[in-house]
């Protein structure tokens, strides 16, 4: 007679944000990595992995948001005072001279 097959266990397949989010949180917690892994249900190679993979490419995207941020920072300084410039030049142009007569005459 034959033995009933057992199906192979599915190995789990995890997304992107699980991975990244999971190694954050072992990150900041300061626990080791088979408390986190143990926390996480998942093996504790699988999280080594995670953090090279994931930790190296979020330092640099870091660096990149900051050097982003702060060239954004200086062109909206440049435009409030292209604005402030432009604010200042319409009001002086639309300022009546002192003696003007609207146009009628004395």
């Amino acid at each position: 007679m034959k033995e009933p097959t057992v199906p192979k266990t599915m190995r789990k397949k995890y997304d992107v944000t699980f991975k990244r989010e999971a190694v954050a949180l072992w990150l900041k917690s300061g626990k080791a990595a088979w408390q986190m892994a143990d926390e996480l249900g998942v093996p504790e190679p699988m999280l080594y992995r995670w953090k090279q993979i994931y930790s190296a490419k979020s330092d640099a995207s870091q660096e990149d948001l900051q050097d982003q941020i702060k060239k954004l920072q200086r062109e909206n300084e440049l435009l409030r005072e292209q604005r402030d410039i432009l604010k200042k030049t319409l009001g002086i142009i639309s300022e009546p001279p002192p003696n003007a007569t609207n146009g009628s005459k004395p």
